[in-house]
């Protein structure tokens, strides 16, 4: 009798230090996990504080936006609604602008960058390496030297005061795109296009058939990269365009000018302009993380 109660008395005896041990081993490695991601925590919340006060500050009444609070006494849901139809609902005509610019800009980059990029990847011929530096070299010359004669060009063609200044020019290439593509696509073994060829295609075909579905990782890349530029363009609407035909980027501008006492709706108009990008880009993070990390493995 006596055995069997120390037998029935042994694993509560043994099994009872051992919980503290389990949660000490859990805090320690949560310590550990802090420590060895100090620097992308401190980052996280560097990047992640302006939206946090843009959206605190959004929610807050007109009176409480400017006192400084940090917290709102009272959430006013309406403040993103009144931002949109304020002043004749004139920012959702500079939503759906930049939404036509930031579109066509990016289907009009593909169109001309893809055909440059593969041909500089796959073709042989005299000069390739000269148009490829050629190419690389329109880079590292900034839009504010050619602003004035672009300007002067497009006023005799009568499109100044509209959004095709902008757009037009994408249908003649963009040497970033075409860099990253080219990179990418310099990856893709040769064999896969020979095969298609053997087998009926021509080069064409092989090129959108064979190479470009496994070039989408690059291509949703420097599709990403375009549409943000042109989202978040300010310089070039604001030289081409007019009142009409403004973006979000030169319209929230106005937009504070005009509503500088309220603060709220300021906030709430601007987290409306970047939160269509964040969403974007979250959406399409692991194909453009894996397509900006796989261009120049090869040169």
């Amino acid at each position: 009798m006596t055995g069997t109660t120390t037998l029935a008395a042994r694993p509560s005896a043994v099994g009872a230090p051992r919980r503290p041990a389990a949660a000490g081993g859990r805090g320690r490695r949560f310590l550990y996990w802090t420590a060895t991601h100090a620097i992308a925590i401190a980052l996280a919340i560097m990047f992640l504080a302006p939206l946090v006060f843009m959206f605190l500050t959004a929610v807050m009444s007109a009176n409480q936006a400017l006192t400084g609070a940090l917290w709102p006494s009272s959430w006013h849901w309406e403040n993103f609604g009144r931002a949109l139809t304020t002043d004749h609902g004139v920012m959702v005509r500079w939503l759906v602008n930049t939404l036509i610019y930031a579109v066509l800009a990016t289907v009009f980059m593909l169109i001309s960058s893809i055909p440059v990029a593969y041909a500089l990847a796959r073709f042989r011929f005299r000069g390739r390496k000269t148009a490829f530096v050629l190419v690389i070299t329109t880079m590292m010359l900034p839009p504010q030297v050619t602003i004035v004669p672009m300007y002067i060009v497009w006023a005799r063609f009568h499109l100044t005061g509209t959004l095709w200044p902008l757009i037009i020019p994408m249908l003649f290439g963009d040497a970033f795109s075409i860099f990253l593509l080219r990179q990418f696509l310099m990856t893709i073994p040769r064999e896969y296009a020979d095969a298609a060829r053997v087998d009926g295609c021509g080069e064409i075909a092989a090129m959108l058939r064979v190479v470009l579905p496994m070039a989408r990782p690059a291509i949703a890349a420097v599709a990403l990269f375009q549409f943000f530029y042109a989202w978040n363009d300010y310089f070039g609407p604001l030289i081409y365009t007019k009142p009409e035909t403004w973006t979000l980027a030169v319209g929230l501008s106005t937009f504070r000018a005009a509503h500088h006492v309220e603060w709220n709706l300021t906030m709430a108009a601007t987290l409306l302009t970047v939160l269509p990008v964040i969403i974007v880009f979250f959406l399409a993070q692991r194909v453009f993380i894996q397509g900006v990390t796989l261009t120049g493995v090869k040169g």
